[in-house]
């Protein structure tokens, strides 16, 4: 009897991707149908990602497998949905969905092809997330890439063009060095599967353990190119500032595409059961996560406008992370799982809100106006007032209110969820049963200043742009703009409402990781379903 269920698991993939390859038979100008495609693949991603929350968890953590072409694994194509992963959906899902209710307001007329690239892209990082192998993991993570050249590049002008050819060129060469860690650990173990290699690392012989670590360490410079580990970042900020607000706001999650690969191999991997390669890498992101917070805040000090502040905000909660993983204590990796939903909606939230804050002002737009389509966006800019309706009135308040709050939940003050997920990183650390070394009092460190250095710069950036007296007109600000703003921050605050139940998940998740024969189990040893 075939399990409908099953087929949640291939579904993140195949709609987008399905959706995406129909837009490409319509006219560019049906932008209203592209939008309504568009929107509705996002809200069925999201339901599809909530049930797969809840069916993931009524199977206590085991993993929901997909077998694509019924080829038995570990050859196959294998796609598994974990805990981590139907979380990790939704969260994608969301800031899809937020991203292109922004765009409806003049972002995606700045190009061609926005809606087929936005797709194209949501189906590769959902496609990181499930894939069980490191070969489609390699595929979909190209995908992605390819989609998001695209984007980073979309409404053109000369700084876009250049931070989006060195975006390009940067992760051109980190695909090479995927290649050859993969090639070196396909050559060591003679499997790609996830699963497979989690159980015959252990047996890998002494004289091969060192080309398996060099294969795992190029393999992970790789993913931490995308993650923005320090000193491999130095192009994030610049492209991201010049991307395009709802491309900039989806871009967040791209970085925790290379978090989840490292969290994901690492625990499974090279955990407690994994022989001489166990927890190799450990001391490096801890010392890797430090260096990234501390060079996260000096740039958040240093920053003069929003867009680039907003770019070193996401190096700070990526080095956050890395370190957590470093630490591998599994309740440091509960907080930072809340840590990590809480601060990609919240950066999302702040890229949104940079544009309206910003506009007006003499830098604001040789982004838009240099525009290749500049025809169509100078009518689009044209028809403002008219196209989407209704104007919202005291602009600043809104403007002003949804900054404070993003900046309290960057920052992390309490009672807000960033609060809530540093404690818990903390708190953690300190009650977790293990001996706490210096190194873990400098982490503690690390989080507290950077709290300090971002509000002290967020509150200097609201001064300037927002609350200072000024003669410059406040923008307009419309419904499509204001709308996946408040959604986003709305979620933060239903994580503070719901912390509690939204904790103990978070702690499930992580204990989860730690049991690498749930996923094992799962994978390897399959019992009947769809696609098998």
């Amino acid at each position: 009897m075939i399990d409908w269920t099953q087929h949640l698991v291939i579904t993140p993939i195949l709609l987008p991707l399905l959706v995406s390859a129909a837009m490409l038979m319509f006219d560019e100008r049906r932008r209203a149908l592209r939008r309504v495609f568009s929107l509705f693949t996002a809200l069925a991603l999201i339901a599809n990602a909530i049930a797969l929350i809840h069916l993931t968890g009524s199977k206590g953590g085991l993993a929901l497998t997909y077998s694509a072409g019924n080829w038995p694994v570990p050859f196959g194509i294998v796609l598994a949905a974990d805990r981590l992963t139907a979380l990790l959906l939704l969260l994608t899902s969301i800031l899809g969905f937020a991203a292109l209710i922004y765009s409806v307001a003049r972002w995606d007329k700045a190009g061609q092809r926005f809606h087929a690239l936005f797709l194209l892209m949501l189906m590769g990082v959902n496609g990181a997330f499930l894939t069980g192998d490191l070969f489609n993991l390699f595929v979909f993570f190209e995908v992605m890439l390819a989609a998001s050249y695209g984007l980073a590049l979309h409404g053109a002008g000369r700084a876009r063009t250049r931070a989006g050819l060195h975006y390009i060129a940067i992760n051109v060469a980190t695909s090479l060095l995927f290649l050859i860690g993969v090639s070196l650990l396909y050559g060591v173990t003679g499997t790609l599967n996830m699963a497979d290699l989690a159980v015959r690392i252990p047996a890998v012989p002494a004289s091969d353990i060192m080309l398996l670590k060099a294969g795992a360490a190029l393999l992970g410079v790789a993913f931490l190119v995308k993650a923005g580990m320090w000193p491999l970042n130095f192009w994030l900020p610049a492209t991201y500032a010049a991307a395009a607000p709802p491309v900039a706001a989806m871009f967040a999650i791209l970085s925790k595409v290379g978090i989840y690969v490292v969290l994901r191999l690492s625990s499974l991997m090279f955990g407690d059961d994994s022989g001489r390669a166990g927890h190799f890498a450990d001391d490096w992101l801890l010392i890797g996560g430090i260096a990234t917070i501390i060079y996260g805040t000096l740039g958040v000090l240093s920053a003069r406008r929003l867009a680039p502040f907003a770019g070193y905000y996401l190096i700070i909660s990526s080095g956050t992370l890395l370190a957590a993983i470093g630490t591998a204590n599994t309740a440091v990796l509960a907080g930072a799982l809340f840590y990590l939903v809480s601060s990609t909606l919240a950066i999302a939230a702040f890229y949104l809100l940079v544009e309206p804050i910003e506009r007006g002002h003499e830098e604001e737009d040789e982004l838009v106006v240099e525009a290749v389509f500049e025809d169509e966006l100078a009518e689009a800019l044209d028809e403002e007032e008219n196209e989407i309706g209704v104007v919202i009135p005291a602009t600043i308040a809104i403007l002003g209110g949804g900054f404070a709050f993003c900046a309290l939940l960057l920052a992390g003050l309490p009672p807000l969820s960033g609060f809530i997920a540093k404690f818990s990183i903390i708190d953690g650390m300190l009650r977790g049963g293990q001996a706490i070394l210096p190194m873990h009092w400098v982490y503690i460190a690390a989080i507290i200043v950077s709290g300090l250095g971002v509000l002290m710069a967020a509150t200097r950036a609201g001064i300037e742009l927002i609350w200072e007296p000024s003669d410059r007109a406040m923008p307009n600000l419309r419904v499509v703009e204001a709308a996946p703003i408040a959604l986003l921050l709305a979620i933060c605050l239903g994580l503070v409402i719901m912390a509690g139940p939204v904790m103990r998940f978070m702690e499930q998740s992580a204990a989860a990781l730690e049991q690498r024969e749930l996923y094992t189990r799962a994978v390897l040893h399959p019992s009947g379903g769809a696609g098998r």
